[in-house]
């Protein structure tokens, strides 16, 4: 596929990263020249420097005949009309990054009216990915299916657990939850485990099941969280002011420290119900003064990895039982992992995964598209949803007797609403949702897990 990016910022190059890793023409357009210059050097991709809003540049990237024009320079309204031009060009599809508060409320009307096929807005999806950790304390992480009917959840097993030194086998027989682990990670290795596989304290598993099943399993193993009531964020931008909105529409108890005074004062307007704090959010005395120790979730949301990390550090060493930072740069997640339970989330790659899910759908023209992607453990490892077409190679055959290609399991299947933890006995048929999960397999179609 032939794919234009106008800008190349963090989101930008993520973007960029992943595509040209899967083969695609790629034209990327900044203003500044040195990174193009860069771009250029690191990747198999062509580089344009001027305005991607110009219909000049965007005729010279050749966007009138790319399949997708993706627009995530800095400036929402330089996104927009960016896709507008590309579209009349002759783009097939176009893609903007709509970041502002302001426009959240009318971004369905945007599209519709500038025919954006799609837009993304980071600060919000990170957010969303808060909000859903916040809700279930007891995972790292929690991505979701079939909208909603199914959870993919990252758990971290704890020096205590009775998981560990037993095999999966064991934990089944003993525990008898329809849950399935499908991924293990234990320090930089990654696994897709069998019956015999051990776990060790500190591994981090993937478990997909039901949300109210995943919950039974960790009461049976002793690891349910009581609810969270208080939320302190260090930092007071976009992603804060999405993510203060839905927790205070959730009911939590709300604090944020934020060291621009302006900004205060703009939050204090926008969310009123929340308590804002003028001060630096990176000075333990300040987060101490704050009540950090009677916070029940300390979210690090500055500008700053190494300030987030600090923070989450020193909000360790004080006991709080869930800690989230935002961590952009993929060097500094290691330092991340000597906080057992923490979560990290990182804007850039989590849009990065929606653009790859779209991306590859687009690019299968052969029948069961993505519907949805994620991408896993430092993007090591990825989780897929598709819908099995009638013509699909898989159907109405017993899983064990599929011959699936090496480091793929097929984690879930929906079938009219419900939800199906697999077995060897089951099968798959039209219109089933199916969920995959690979360790070094590139998937578009369900037929590609087959040898």
């Amino acid at each position: 596929m032939k794919i234009v990016v106008i800008g190349d910022g963090k989101v930008g190059r993520t973007i960029i990263e992943h595509m040209s890793r899967e083969g695609h023409e790629i034209v990327v357009i900044d203003n500044n020249p040195k990174v193009i210059d860069q771009i250029v050097d690191l990747f198999d991709v062509m580089g344009i420097c001027g305005n991607g809003a110009s219909y000049d540049i965007l005729k010279e990237a050749g966007a009138g005949h790319a399949h997708v024009v993706i627009a995530v320079t800095a400036s929402d309204e330089t996104n927009m009309l960016a896709c507008v031009l590309a579209k009349k060009l002759g783009a097939k599809s176009t893609i903007a990054r709509v970041r502002s508060y302001e426009y959240n409320s009318q971004i369905k009307n945007i599209m519709q009216d500038l025919e954006i096929t799609m837009t993304i807005n980071p600060e919000k999806e990170t957010a969303d990915e808060i909000l859903k950790v916040v809700n279930f304390p007891e995972a790292m992480r929690v991505d979701s299916f079939a909208d909603g009917k199914v959870d993919l959840v990252e758990l971290y097993v704890p020096e205590h657990s009775p998981m560990v030194g037993k095999t999966l086998m064991e934990i089944h027989q003993k525990y008898q939850v329809k849950v399935l682990v499908c991924a293990v990670q234990r320090g930089n290795e990654v696994y897709i485990p069998n019956g015999n596989f051990t776990f060790l304290a500190k591994d981090k598993i993937h478990v997909t099941a039901k949300n109210a099943h995943i919950k039974q399993f960790l009461n049976k193993l002793g690891l349910m969280e009581t609810k969270m009531k208080s939320i302190l964020i260090i930092g007071g931008g976009k992603i804060t002011s999405y993510l203060g909105k839905e927790l205070i529409k959730n009911k939590f108890e709300v604090k944020i420290i934020e060291k621009d005074y302006k900004r205060c004062v703009e939050l204090s307007e926008l969310l009123p119900q929340a308590t804002i704090i003028h001060g630096d959010g990176t000075s333990h005395e300040v987060l101490s003064e704050e009540g950090l120790n009677d916070s029940d979730v300390v979210v690090s949301l500055t500008g700053e990895d190494e300030q987030n990390i600090i923070i989450s550090m020193y909000a360790y060493k004080q006991s709080v039982k869930k800690i989230i930072a935002k961590v952009n740069k993929e060097q500094f997640v290691g330092l991340m992992e000597t906080i057992g339970m923490a979560t990290v989330v990182s804007p850039k790659d989590i849009i990065a995964s929606r653009i790859v899910s779209y991306i590859r759908a687009r690019n299968n023209s052969r029948g069961s598209n993505i519907v949805t992607l994620y991408k896993l453990v430092n993007n090591k490892v990825e989780a897929l949803e598709f819908i099995a077409k009638p013509k699909s190679k898989v159907l109405n055959k017993q899983l064990k007797d599929l011959k699936l290609k090496s480091k793929v399991l097929i984690a879930g299947i929906i079938r009219n609403g419900e939800s199906v933890i697999p077995n060897g006995a089951d099968t798959i048929i039209a219109e089933d949702s199916v969920i995959v999960v690979t360790n070094g397999q590139y998937l578009d179609d369900l037929d590609d897990i087959l040898v």
